[in-house]
């Protein structure tokens, strides 16, 4: 029953020519994508959104077609778009599949790392005719990114670790673009090693690994700090070098990202200088 009625309102085949003309009708599956579009100022294009868009404000009147995992697939048809954004490692391959297979055009953006940002506004830049635009919003994005490494490229290097969660402990790899951050802001990530991109770890090897920074997302609640405070001999709780960021800024792949890497270069600089004044006291 529920294959008949998305049959009923699947379109037909999109041709080739209409498929190359800007998209007048978008729904978003991503928040970030979201914002990107009113960042290129394509925002009342959109007629559909995932539960999850909340930036800019306006974004939050837009009707909702669920999340990247479950979509309301006769919602999307009965809006008619001609044009499904989806994450691409975010959005699953099914939902993907599906979406194609309802005769959509559904266009992938990656945005894994800082470059992939710029690459992403061009790209949606492209899809809606807002090339001029876009490019603009690119070129000061990348330059903003481009300022924070030269600023901070011979700051001395500081350990740190990013804290997902407490409880279980989470953390991020080399990979993550929060640890691109890091690094462009003179941090080394303590787990950069790991394989998985977002790995769970234990207390000890927080312990064993004794980074002199630690940094969590204020969405995390309460002090999430509290697992750490006991710990006397970590480097982080006797420099007292624990921060909490704001993490729309820093986890969602948008051109605020900027504002967030600002803020991370900002406590690891804090960080350095309590590194020299406890050095100067004669701390360990």
């Amino acid at each position: 029953m529920v294959a008949a009625s998305l049959l009923a309102f699947a379109p037909a085949t999109t041709s080739a020519p209409e498929q190359s003309l800007p998209a007048r009708r978008i729904v978003s599956l991503a928040p970030n994508l979201t914002e990107l579009i009113f960042t290129i100022g394509a925002g009342d294009r959109l007629v559909g959104a995932d539960v999850f868009s909340d930036y800019p404000p306006q974004a939050q009147r837009i009707p909702r077609v669920g999340d990247a995992f479950q979509v309301d697939y006769e919602r999307v048809l009965a809006l008619e778009p001609d044009l499904v954004l989806v994450w691409d490692t975010g959005t699953p391959e099914p939902v993907i599949e599906k979406l194609k297979h309802l005769g959509l055009r559904v266009e992938r953006i990656s945005t894994t790392q800082l470059s992939g940002i710029a690459r992403a506004l061009r790209r949606l830049g492209e899809l809606t005719g807002s090339d001029a635009t876009a490019e603009q919003a690119a070129r000061e994005y990348s330059a903003a990114i481009e300022k924070l490494g030269l600023e901070h490229a011979t700051k001395p290097p500081i350990a740190v670790f990013y804290q997902i969660s407490s409880a279980p402990i989470y953390t991020i790899n080399g990979r993550h673009l929060i640890s691109e951050i890091l690094a462009l802001c003179g941090g080394q990530n303590v787990f950069a090693d790991l394989d998985q991109l977002a790995p769970p770890v234990s207390l000890e090897a927080v312990l064993e690994r004794n980074p002199e920074t630690i940094l969590a997302g204020d969405d995390v609640g309460g002090d999430p700090f509290a697992i750490w405070r006991p710990w006397r001999n970590l480097r982080a709780v006797q420099l007292e070098n624990l921060y909490v960021l704001r993490v729309d800024r820093i986890a969602r792949a948008t051109t605020r990202i900027v504002a967030g890497a600002e803020d991370i270069c900002a406590v690891l600089d804090q960080a350095r200088e309590r590194r020299v004044g406890k050095s100067a006291a004669g701390g360990p």
